[in-house]
């Protein structure tokens, strides 16, 4: 089809191997509109969600410090950390499914680098430099007032920004609450909180001031991945070479003969965020943005051509008209997909609030008692996955007798372990064999966790 010397260069650094500035003209058209909403969305989700509250507590928290989670109201803590587990193979399973089957949708539509680099970020460029051309003359102008008032506005509202995503990001992991405290508090009360925000707001003002399209094409693992993870039936952004070769200019009461409907205009690569060009093929740098097939879709619409010379569409379906089918891989991604789901869901379900063992201490016998009473030591554990406080006291339900704590009290700390001991006693005149079914009622400030079922041993009469 073509020559693939350009896989031995990237769009962003020269012959001499220095950066490349990228300028990319200003999209538009339904694609872009239509990923200019998701990403408001996204944001809107972003700002909105440490906002909101149940029962008092944040609706999603990721408090990796203290490895506690709060997702959708439902708290997690490090004895979840199966489920967690679960979890990330699930979600690596789903991007496996999802390149299978869609490309690098995510990367264009989803991933946050590219949400605030083209959304917001490069926005904010067009509105205070203007279009690439203006952008590019104003990067070459020399130093005059002028230059040094745009040039200061733009990263000064840089930093704004990145000051404020810094903080929104936190929130996500110390809770809202929290965030407000340490703004509100004078800073040395919080220099840890302060000296981390600021570390960050540096992160993100250097990523999407100086770093841009190279957190895509050199950091990022994802577009590397896709050399194992695509097949000819994946859905891409792919240029029709079949509709398009052979390539030649349009000239004005021009009849093409012999030609194709690609007039190598370079549109595609004028808006490109990374670059590159399309019709080279698929590459590791596409972001799968939409902006060319935008571009491209605006340029046939004035030549009177029909759309879709560049578009989503899977290699087969260029080359050989075929349609969309799903692979044996992809079926065997569902399939695995769906048990991990199932797997998750039940496990999730089926969680309580506590998590409680009893065992009768191993090694030991029955005692016996004043009173005619025989006794039997047990070993308690309790794991509180809940957010409150928890006073713990035992009873026992079928049987007359008496539990008595060893030590202090079980109290339990929001997402705490307590292991204890405790004594349980039974007169000698109700024990008729040498293991006495016994069921041990737990109670959180007097409301009934569960009831738990052990054996007690006596003496035999």
């Amino acid at each position: 089809m073509k020559d693939d010397k350009f896989r031995d260069s990237i769009a962003t650094v020269t012959e001499e191997g220095k950066r490349k500035w990228i300028y990319p003209k200003k999209p538009s058209g339904r694609y872009h509109n239509a990923r200019v909403l998701v990403s408001i969305l996204l944001l809107l989700f972003l700002v909105v969600v440490p906002f909101i509250k149940v029962n008092g507590r944040p609706w999603i928290l990721f408090d990796l410090l203290s490895r506690n989670f709060i997702i959708f109201g439902l708290p997690f803590g490090p004895h979840d950390f199966f489920i967690f587990v679960l979890t990330m193979i699930a979600v690596i399973v789903f991007i496996f499914l999802f390149t299978a089957i869609f490309g690098r949708l995510f990367c264009g539509w989803v991933c946050p680098q590219t949400v605030f680099m083209e959304m917001v970020f490069r926005k904010i460029e067009y509105w205070i430099e203007g279009d690439a051309h203006k952008q590019k003359q104003l990067s070459l102008a020399p130093w005059t007032s002028k230059k040094i008032f745009k040039k200061g506005w733009k990263h000064s509202v840089f930093c704004a920004l990145s000051f404020f995503i810094a903080n929104i990001l936190l929130a996500w992991v110390i809770g809202i609450d929290e965030l407000l405290v340490i703004i509100t508090d004078p800073p040395n009360q919080h220099l840890a909180g302060l000296f981390a925000i600021l570390v960050f707001t540096g992160i993100f003002y250097w990523i999407f001031s100086y770093f841009r399209e190279q957190a895509c094409t050199i950091v990022c693992p994802y577009g590397r991945l896709q050399g194992v993870l695509l097949d000819p039936d994946s859905m891409v952004i792919a240029y029709d070479y079949k509709r398009g070769e052979p390539r030649g200019k349009l000239r004005k009461n021009e009849i093409q003969t012999g030609k194709g409907d690609c007039i190598d205009c370079y549109l595609c690569v004028d808006v490109c965020p990374t670059g590159i060009d399309i019709r080279n093929g698929i590459q590791l740098e596409c972001v799968n943005c939409t902006a060319c097939i935008d571009a491209c879709d605006e340029l046939m619409d004035k030549i009177n051509k029909p759309r879709g010379l560049v578009s989503y569409a899977s290699l087969n379906a260029i080359e050989n008209k075929a349609k969309f089918r799903f692979t044996p891989r992809m079926i065997l991604y569902i399939i695995v997909l769906s048990l991990l789901i199932s797997l998750i869901s039940f496990l999730v379900a089926a969680r309580t609030d506590f998590s409680i063992n009893i065992l009768r201490t191993s090694g030991l016998l029955y005692q016996e008692q004043p009173g005619e009473m025989i006794s039997n030591l047990y070993d308690i554990n309790i794991v509180n996955k809940t957010f409150n406080e928890a006073n713990i006291s035992l009873k026992l339900e079928n049987v007359n007798g008496e539990i008595k704590i060893i030590g202090s009290d079980i109290f339990l700390e929001p997402q705490g372990i307590n292991e204890s001991k405790f004594m349980v006693m039974i007169p000698k005149d109700q024990i008729v064999r040498m293991n006495t079914p016994i069921e041990i009622g737990i109670y959180s400030d007097d409301k009934l966790i569960t009831r738990v079922n052990s054996s007690f041993m006596g003496p035999v009469k």
